[in-house]
């Protein structure tokens, strides 16, 4: 626990206020950013920085030509105040003066010095950048000595410490019960999008900014003699692009056909996004022989409490139609599906009117189920029918046989 001081008791609302130490160490590792408070030429200075704990020592980081890194070269250093919150929620209530929020207040008080050490600068630096994401040190340049020089580290040494926090349901009146109102709490949670990289970089996303998902949502390698599954990438919009820039690929799509490499990559973007929320989980396609983008595919819908998903989003280029790279893909999937992840139900949905599609779902073993009426908008905005497939895991042992006689040399293939 920390002690009470002057600066860090409450005057209000004191069944709020904590002085433990794991709850004022949870929230500010928590945060990225926090707010720096100090005094510079008799006024008061704000300012918003990033920051990192390594033990019972708070790090923020800064330029050399900052404000308060050039106040705090003294040899007493600088008198700061540091505050990091988190607002987990919004409380709403019948009455306007009882609308609230949940959250938790991290308030430091103390005198920061100026880092000086290399070694410890070069170790907080590491610290910060492993904050940001862990394994993030050694996939990247250090800093030079020159960058080094222009950054500034203060120190503040972790004493002053209080922790403010609300985290409960609506505080009405009981006179205002029985108001026609909606009362509750709206949560807030701060969450990571979908990683987008900078031009010009080709490397697939790391694995540590990958949320640890669901099986389910994982695209996880799957590799074949004839193709190689691996999770999509907005590194693979340009081969991408290239592989299905052909009209007859997109003639029974329902999104439109990317005009632009730039427009693939908001495709891929999309589909990292439905990734995300959980409606979808994506691969890329690669020649297994070649090492080219060939194609995509995809779940759809997975449901790990239902045990069923849907293979979808599937393109190929048509110079690898008839080839063996859609049937070894629909096994790697349905391999995946049935023996991995334990479904019990695989479906498929493809245009009524695309025959070429009906057939091969056919002879991956689906059963057809029937007709969904105007269930998918087209990319010029009309409607489609769609015939609707399913194979269940009973039935997967004798159509992985099939599939694998399909996959023979000397058997005959198509897509």
């Amino acid at each position: 626990m920390y002690p009470r001081t002057e600066r860090t008791t409450a005057t209000r609302m004191r069944d709020r206020m904590s002085y433990d130490e794991t709850a004022a160490h949870a929230a500010i590792d928590e945060a990225y950013h926090c707010a720096l408070s100090f005094v510079a030429d008799g006024e008061p200075r704000v300012l918003p920085t990033l920051h990192v704990r390594v033990g019972d020592t708070l790090y923020l980081h800064g330029s050399t030509g900052s404000r308060p890194l050039l106040a705090a070269r003294g040899g007493d250093g600088l008198p700061v105040c540091v505050a990091v919150t988190h607002l987990d929620g919004l409380v709403l209530a019948r009455s306007q003066f009882n609308h609230s929020a949940n959250y938790r207040s991290v308030i430091v008080h103390g005198t920061a010095r100026l880092v000086t050490d290399e070694r410890e600068k070069r170790d907080v630096l590491t610290a910060l950048v492993e904050k940001v994401a862990a394994g993030r040190s050694t996939d990247s340049r250090p800093p030079t000595r020159r960058e080094l020089a222009e950054t500034a580290v203060l120190a503040l040494p972790l004493r002053e410490v209080s922790v403010r926090s609300r985290a409960r349901g609506v505080g009405d009146e009981p006179d205002d019960h029985d108001l026609p109102y909606w009362a509750g709490v709206v949560p807030l949670r701060l969450t990571a999008g979908a990683p987008e990289p900078d031009a010009g970089v080709v490397v697939p996303v790391p694995a540590y900014l990958r949320p640890v998902r669901s099986p389910w949502l994982e695209p996880v390698a799957l590799r074949g003699e004839h193709v190689v599954l691996e999770p999509l990438d907005e590194s693979h919009a340009e081969e991408l692009y290239a592989a299905l820039d052909d009209p007859e690929v997109w003639r029974y799509v329902g999104s439109p056909r990317p005009a632009t490499v730039d427009e693939t990559a908001g495709q891929i973007r999309a589909a990292l996004d439905a990734n995300l929320r959980g409606v979808r989980t994506p691969w890329v396609q690669r020649c297994a022989v070649t090492g080219a983008v060939v194609g995509t595919t995809s779940y759809y819908q997975p449901d790990e409490d239902l045990r069923t998903l849907e293979i979808g989003f599937t393109q190929l280029g048509r110079p690898w139609w008839r080839t063996g790279i859609n049937t070894e893909a629909k096994l790697l999937l349905l391999t995946r599906a049935f023996e991995e992840l334990d479904a019990i139900r695989v479906t498929w949905q493809t245009s009524t009117l695309n025959e070429r599609s009906q057939r091969a779902i056919e002879r991956l073993g689906a059963t057809r189920e029937g007709t969904l009426r105007s269930n998918r908008r087209r990319a010029d905005g009309s409607w489609r029918d769609s015939a609707f497939y399913s194979m269940l895991a009973a039935e997967w042992p004798n159509a992985q046989l099939r599939l694998r006689e399909r996959l023979r040399p000397t058997a005959p293939l198509a897509s």
